[in-house]
Protein backbone atom coordinates (compact mmCIF):
# COMPACT_ATOMS: atom_id res chain seq x y z
CA UNK A 1 0.00 0.00 0.00
CA UNK A 2 1.46 3.08 -0.99
CA UNK A 3 2.29 6.21 1.32
CA UNK A 4 -0.63 8.61 -0.35
CA UNK A 5 -3.11 5.71 0.27
CA UNK A 6 -2.58 5.60 4.08
CA UNK A 7 -2.96 9.37 3.83
CA UNK A 8 -6.04 9.26 2.42
CA UNK A 9 -7.51 6.66 4.24
CA UNK A 10 -6.76 8.50 7.29
CA UNK A 11 -7.78 11.63 6.58
CA UNK A 12 -11.28 10.02 5.30
CA UNK A 13 -11.34 8.39 9.07
CA UNK A 14 -10.72 11.71 10.56
CA UNK A 15 -12.99 13.39 8.69
CA UNK A 16 -15.93 10.83 10.07
CA UNK A 17 -14.88 11.14 13.27
CA UNK A 18 -14.91 15.09 12.93
CA UNK A 19 -18.82 14.11 11.55
CA UNK A 20 -19.63 12.21 14.10
CA UNK A 21 -18.66 14.24 16.93
CA UNK A 22 -20.25 17.56 15.02
CA UNK A 23 -23.17 15.01 14.53
CA UNK A 24 -23.42 14.05 18.55
CA UNK A 25 -22.70 17.20 19.65
CA UNK A 26 -24.59 19.80 17.77
CA UNK A 27 -28.14 19.40 19.59
CA UNK A 28 -29.48 18.59 23.35
CA UNK A 29 -32.39 18.00 24.65
CA UNK A 30 -34.19 19.46 28.34
CA UNK A 31 -36.36 18.25 30.24
CA UNK A 32 -39.53 19.71 31.59
CA UNK A 33 -37.63 19.56 34.90
CA UNK A 34 -34.68 20.23 34.07
CA UNK A 35 -32.37 23.87 33.05
CA UNK A 36 -29.78 24.15 30.41
CA UNK A 37 -26.65 26.22 30.72
CA UNK A 38 -24.61 26.59 27.54
CA UNK A 39 -20.78 27.49 27.69
CA UNK A 40 -19.00 28.74 24.88
CA UNK A 41 -15.93 28.35 25.36
CA UNK A 42 -16.34 28.41 28.93
CA UNK A 43 -18.62 31.78 29.41
CA UNK A 44 -21.80 30.72 30.36
CA UNK A 45 -25.17 32.28 28.57
CA UNK A 46 -28.18 32.64 29.57
CA UNK A 47 -30.29 29.31 30.85
CA UNK A 48 -32.71 27.78 28.86
CA UNK A 49 -35.38 26.81 30.79
CA UNK A 50 -37.81 25.55 27.81
CA UNK A 51 -38.31 21.99 27.41
CA UNK A 52 -37.61 20.20 24.06
CA UNK A 53 -34.86 20.09 21.57
CA UNK A 54 -32.07 22.67 20.78
CA UNK A 55 -29.50 23.39 19.08
CA UNK A 56 -26.01 24.39 19.72
CA UNK A 57 -22.23 25.40 17.70
CA UNK A 58 -20.41 21.42 17.73
CA UNK A 59 -17.94 20.89 20.65
CA UNK A 60 -15.14 21.80 21.71
CA UNK A 61 -16.67 25.64 20.82
CA UNK A 62 -19.97 25.09 22.70
CA UNK A 63 -20.82 22.44 26.06
CA UNK A 64 -23.84 21.87 27.76
CA UNK A 65 -24.69 21.56 31.22
CA UNK A 66 -27.93 20.09 32.08
CA UNK A 67 -29.73 20.84 35.76
CA UNK A 68 -32.43 20.11 37.52
CA UNK A 69 -35.29 22.64 38.33
CA UNK A 70 -36.59 20.09 41.03
CA UNK A 71 -36.92 20.61 44.66
CA UNK A 72 -34.06 19.09 46.70
CA UNK A 73 -34.03 18.24 50.28
CA UNK A 74 -30.91 18.50 52.88
CA UNK A 75 -31.13 16.24 55.77
CA UNK A 76 -29.46 17.78 58.58
CA UNK A 77 -28.23 15.04 61.86
CA UNK A 78 -29.49 12.21 60.00
CA UNK A 79 -29.90 10.02 56.88
CA UNK A 80 -32.40 7.84 55.89
CA UNK A 81 -31.90 5.10 52.78
CA UNK A 82 -34.29 2.77 51.82
CA UNK A 83 -36.55 2.86 54.60
CA UNK A 84 -33.90 3.03 57.44
CA UNK A 85 -32.77 6.20 59.59
CA UNK A 86 -29.13 6.97 60.40
CA UNK A 87 -28.55 9.78 63.22
CA UNK A 88 -25.89 11.41 63.34
CA UNK A 89 -25.85 12.76 67.17
CA UNK A 90 -22.51 14.66 67.49
CA UNK A 91 -23.61 16.94 64.82
CA UNK A 92 -27.31 17.41 66.37
CA UNK A 93 -25.85 17.86 69.65
CA UNK A 94 -25.88 21.70 70.72
CA UNK A 95 -26.27 23.84 73.76
CA UNK A 96 -29.41 26.04 74.48
CA UNK A 97 -29.25 29.94 75.43
CA UNK A 98 -30.07 28.87 79.06
CA UNK A 99 -27.46 25.93 78.87
CA UNK A 100 -29.08 22.47 78.14
CA UNK A 101 -27.75 20.39 75.76
CA UNK A 102 -30.81 19.53 73.27
CA UNK A 103 -30.24 16.91 69.71
CA UNK A 104 -32.04 18.85 67.03
CA UNK A 105 -31.99 17.89 63.42
CA UNK A 106 -34.24 19.29 60.50
CA UNK A 107 -34.68 19.58 56.82
CA UNK A 108 -33.92 21.86 54.16
CA UNK A 109 -35.84 22.06 50.92
CA UNK A 110 -33.85 23.98 48.25
CA UNK A 111 -33.44 24.34 44.46
CA UNK A 112 -31.27 25.60 41.56
CA UNK A 113 -32.10 28.41 41.01
CA UNK A 114 -28.99 30.25 39.10
CA UNK A 115 -27.24 27.59 37.36
CA UNK A 116 -23.81 29.74 36.76
CA UNK A 117 -23.37 30.59 40.10
CA UNK A 118 -23.95 26.85 41.16
CA UNK A 119 -21.72 25.78 38.71
CA UNK A 120 -18.89 28.45 38.97
CA UNK A 121 -19.12 29.92 42.32
CA UNK A 122 -18.71 27.24 44.41
CA UNK A 123 -16.50 23.91 44.08
CA UNK A 124 -19.14 22.03 46.21
CA UNK A 125 -22.38 24.20 46.76
CA UNK A 126 -24.19 21.28 48.80
CA UNK A 127 -21.10 21.18 51.07
CA UNK A 128 -21.47 24.76 51.66
CA UNK A 129 -25.16 24.59 52.07
CA UNK A 130 -24.69 21.94 55.06
CA UNK A 131 -22.50 24.22 56.61
CA UNK A 132 -24.39 27.26 56.71
CA UNK A 133 -27.27 25.07 57.72
CA UNK A 134 -25.39 23.71 61.15
CA UNK A 135 -24.26 27.38 61.66
CA UNK A 136 -27.58 28.84 61.47
CA UNK A 137 -29.41 26.20 63.34
CA UNK A 138 -26.84 25.97 66.08
CA UNK A 139 -26.82 29.94 66.36
CA UNK A 140 -30.66 29.92 66.64
CA UNK A 141 -30.91 27.57 69.59
CA UNK A 142 -28.22 29.04 70.95
CA UNK A 143 -30.12 31.97 71.62
CA UNK A 144 -33.77 30.31 72.38
CA UNK A 145 -34.98 28.65 75.89
CA UNK A 146 -35.52 24.88 76.33
CA UNK A 147 -38.92 24.82 76.62
CA UNK A 148 -39.53 27.03 73.33
CA UNK A 149 -36.97 24.48 71.65
CA UNK A 150 -38.89 21.40 73.10
CA UNK A 151 -42.50 22.82 73.07
CA UNK A 152 -44.17 26.01 72.05
CA UNK A 153 -41.45 27.96 70.01
CA UNK A 154 -40.47 25.36 67.20
CA UNK A 155 -42.72 27.23 64.57
CA UNK A 156 -40.68 30.67 65.52
CA UNK A 157 -37.02 28.15 65.42
CA UNK A 158 -37.66 27.56 62.13
CA UNK A 159 -38.37 30.72 61.00
CA UNK A 160 -35.84 32.43 62.26
CA UNK A 161 -33.51 29.50 60.92
CA UNK A 162 -35.04 29.73 57.44
CA UNK A 163 -34.50 33.77 57.47
CA UNK A 164 -30.61 33.17 58.80
CA UNK A 165 -29.97 30.70 56.41
CA UNK A 166 -31.21 32.22 53.78
CA UNK A 167 -29.39 35.32 54.49
CA UNK A 168 -26.05 32.98 54.75
CA UNK A 169 -26.86 31.71 50.99
CA UNK A 170 -27.16 34.78 49.59
CA UNK A 171 -24.42 36.07 50.71
CA UNK A 172 -22.30 33.16 49.60
CA UNK A 173 -23.75 33.42 46.24
CA UNK A 174 -23.57 29.31 44.91
CA UNK A 175 -26.91 30.04 43.42
CA UNK A 176 -29.57 28.21 44.98
CA UNK A 177 -32.58 29.38 46.94
CA UNK A 178 -33.79 28.25 50.80
CA UNK A 179 -37.57 27.18 50.41
CA UNK A 180 -38.42 25.82 53.86
CA UNK A 181 -37.02 24.48 57.08
CA UNK A 182 -38.59 21.75 58.89
CA UNK A 183 -37.64 20.71 62.37
CA UNK A 184 -37.47 16.98 62.60
CA UNK A 185 -36.82 16.09 66.08
CA UNK A 186 -35.88 18.32 69.52
CA UNK A 187 -35.39 16.09 72.67
CA UNK A 188 -33.29 15.56 75.43
CA UNK A 189 -30.35 13.54 75.16
CA UNK A 190 -30.56 10.82 77.87
CA UNK A 191 -33.92 9.43 79.45
CA UNK A 192 -32.84 10.77 83.08
CA UNK A 193 -32.77 14.07 81.55
CA UNK A 194 -36.02 13.73 79.68
CA UNK A 195 -37.94 12.30 82.52
CA UNK A 196 -36.57 15.23 84.96
CA UNK A 197 -37.77 17.87 82.21
CA UNK A 198 -41.29 15.88 81.81
CA UNK A 199 -41.49 16.15 85.49
CA UNK A 200 -40.75 20.00 85.50
CA UNK A 201 -43.57 20.23 82.40
CA UNK A 202 -45.73 18.82 84.25
CA UNK A 203 -45.30 21.03 87.14
CA UNK A 204 -45.58 23.65 84.76
CA UNK A 205 -48.70 22.61 83.68
CA UNK A 206 -50.08 22.33 86.98
CA UNK A 207 -48.97 25.54 87.97
CA UNK A 208 -50.91 27.34 85.05
CA UNK A 209 -53.61 24.88 85.39
CA UNK A 210 -54.74 26.25 88.80
CA UNK A 211 -53.29 30.05 88.03
CA UNK A 212 -56.21 29.70 85.43
CA UNK A 213 -58.68 28.25 87.73
CA UNK A 214 -57.38 31.03 90.27
CA UNK A 215 -58.33 33.92 87.42
CA UNK A 216 -61.64 32.24 86.69
CA UNK A 217 -62.82 32.39 90.21
CA UNK A 218 -61.35 35.98 90.41
CA UNK A 219 -63.41 36.92 87.42
CA UNK A 220 -66.68 35.00 88.86
CA UNK A 221 -66.40 37.07 92.28
CA UNK A 222 -65.62 40.42 90.47
CA UNK A 223 -68.84 39.88 88.17
CA UNK A 224 -71.18 38.87 91.21
CA UNK A 225 -69.56 41.75 93.29
CA UNK A 226 -70.32 44.18 90.40
CA UNK A 227 -74.14 42.74 89.64
CA UNK A 228 -74.36 43.46 93.47
CA UNK A 229 -72.93 46.50 93.32
CA UNK A 230 -75.01 47.37 90.48
CA UNK A 231 -78.07 46.01 92.47
CA UNK A 232 -77.35 48.40 95.67
CA UNK A 233 -76.72 51.19 93.18
CA UNK A 234 -80.44 50.88 91.68
CA UNK A 235 -81.86 50.37 95.24
CA UNK A 236 -80.27 53.81 96.16
CA UNK A 237 -81.28 55.08 92.76
CA UNK A 238 -84.95 54.08 93.65
CA UNK A 239 -85.29 55.21 97.16
CA UNK A 240 -83.76 58.49 96.50
CA UNK A 241 -86.71 59.01 93.58
CA UNK A 242 -89.20 57.86 96.08
CA UNK A 243 -87.67 59.90 98.64
CA UNK A 244 -87.72 63.00 96.47
CA UNK A 245 -91.32 62.19 95.29
CA UNK A 246 -92.53 61.78 99.28
CA UNK A 247 -90.93 65.00 100.02
CA UNK A 248 -92.58 66.64 97.06
CA UNK A 249 -95.90 65.45 98.43
CA UNK A 250 -95.17 66.28 101.89
CA UNK A 251 -94.45 70.03 100.71
CA UNK A 252 -97.57 69.83 98.34
CA UNK A 253 -99.95 69.02 101.82
CA UNK A 254 -98.00 71.34 103.65
CA UNK A 255 -98.86 73.91 101.07
CA UNK A 256 -102.35 72.96 100.75
CA UNK A 257 -102.77 72.82 104.91
CA UNK A 258 -100.76 76.72 104.71
CA UNK A 259 -103.19 77.63 102.42
CA UNK A 260 -106.17 76.40 104.71
CA UNK A 261 -104.06 77.81 108.14
CA UNK A 262 -104.13 80.87 106.76
CA UNK A 263 -108.17 81.19 106.07
CA UNK A 264 -109.10 79.10 109.04
CA UNK A 265 -106.22 79.26 111.82
CA UNK A 266 -108.32 78.23 114.47
CA UNK A 267 -110.34 75.11 113.08
CA UNK A 268 -107.01 74.07 110.93
CA UNK A 269 -105.47 74.47 113.99
CA UNK A 270 -107.49 72.16 116.12
CA UNK A 271 -107.70 69.50 113.44
CA UNK A 272 -104.19 69.26 113.21
CA UNK A 273 -103.72 68.70 116.88
CA UNK A 274 -106.56 65.59 116.87
CA UNK A 275 -105.17 64.17 113.84
CA UNK A 276 -101.50 64.26 115.60
CA UNK A 277 -103.15 62.87 118.56
CA UNK A 278 -104.68 60.22 116.68
CA UNK A 279 -101.37 59.35 114.53
CA UNK A 280 -98.96 59.27 118.25
CA UNK A 281 -101.89 57.45 120.45
CA UNK A 282 -104.04 55.21 118.12
CA UNK A 283 -104.81 52.74 120.76
CA UNK A 284 -105.65 55.69 123.63
CA UNK A 285 -108.84 56.56 124.84
CA UNK A 286 -109.33 60.65 124.64
CA UNK A 287 -111.60 61.92 126.90
CA UNK A 288 -111.69 66.46 126.30
CA UNK A 289 -113.88 67.91 128.87
CA UNK A 290 -113.98 71.46 130.08
CA UNK A 291 -111.86 71.86 133.44
CA UNK A 292 -113.04 74.41 135.77
CA UNK A 293 -110.96 73.52 138.33
CA UNK A 294 -113.33 71.34 140.53
CA UNK A 295 -113.30 68.29 137.47
CA UNK A 296 -111.46 64.94 139.21
CA UNK A 297 -107.67 64.80 137.55
CA UNK A 298 -108.42 60.98 137.77
CA UNK A 299 -111.52 59.47 136.48
CA UNK A 300 -110.75 55.46 135.89
CA UNK A 301 -113.96 55.30 134.06
CA UNK A 302 -113.01 51.86 131.97
CA UNK A 303 -111.66 50.30 135.23
CA UNK A 304 -115.31 50.80 137.00
CA UNK A 305 -116.90 49.31 133.63
CA UNK A 306 -114.83 46.23 134.06
CA UNK A 307 -115.62 45.90 137.69
CA UNK A 308 -118.78 42.99 137.92
CA UNK A 309 -120.90 43.93 141.03
CA UNK A 310 -120.88 41.90 143.87
CA UNK A 311 -123.43 38.41 143.83
CA UNK A 312 -126.13 38.81 146.36
CA UNK A 313 -125.97 36.50 149.16
CA UNK A 314 -129.27 33.91 149.55
CA UNK A 315 -132.06 35.18 151.23
CA UNK A 316 -130.94 38.37 151.54
CA UNK A 317 -134.03 39.66 149.64
CA UNK A 318 -136.43 38.08 151.92
CA UNK A 319 -135.02 39.82 154.75
CA UNK A 320 -135.12 43.34 153.31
Amino acid sequence: MSLKRVYTLAGMVLTAIILIVVLLTSWYTVDESEQALVLTFGDAGEPVVEPGLHFKVPWPVQSVEVLSKETFSLQFGYEEKDGKIKDFPKETKMITGDEYIVLADLVVQWKITDPEGYLFNSDNPKEILYDATSSSLRSIIGSSLIDDALTSGKAEIEADVRDLLTELIDDYDIGISILAVKLQDVELPNAEVRSAFTAVTDARETMNTKINEAKKYRNQRTNEAQGEKDAIISRAKGDKIARVEQARGDVAVFDKLYNEYKSNPEITRKRLVLETLENVLPNAEIYIMKDSGDTLKYFPIRQMENQTPPAKQEGSDENE
